[in-house]
C-alpha cells in the first residue's frame, strides 16, 4: 500500500483539503498511516495509527493534527 507517498506528491492546499473535511479527513490519516505502518513500522508510526483509530472518531485529533500539518507540513506521530 503506498497510500502515503501518493497523499505526500499532492499540493498542499489538496491536503489540507482532503484533511478539513470531518470523516474524509479521518479516513485519509488512518490510510496514510496504515501505509506508513506496512511500509516502515516504527513505534511511532505505530502510535500514530493507534491514537487516530481510537480517538479519530472525536474528530478532535483530526483537528489538532491539521493545524500541526498547517504549521509543520507534516503529520503529528508520523515518520
Amino acid at each position: 500500500m503506498t497510500f502515503d507517498k501518493w497523499f505526500e506528491k499532492q499540493d498542499r492546499i489538496v491536503k489540507i483539503i482532503l484533511l478539513i473535511i470531518p470523516f474524509v479527513g479521518w479516513i485519509v490519516e488512518v490510510l496514510v498511516r496504515i501505509s506508513a505502518v506496512l511500509r516502515k513500522s516504527s513505534t511511532t508510526n505505530l502510535l500514530g495509527l493507534i491514537l487516530f483509530i481510537v480517538l479519530g472518531g472525536l474528530w478532535i485529533p483530526t483537528l489538532i493534527d491539521l493545524i500541526y500539518f498547517i504549521v509543520k507540513d507534516t503529520f503529528l506521530f508520523y515518520e
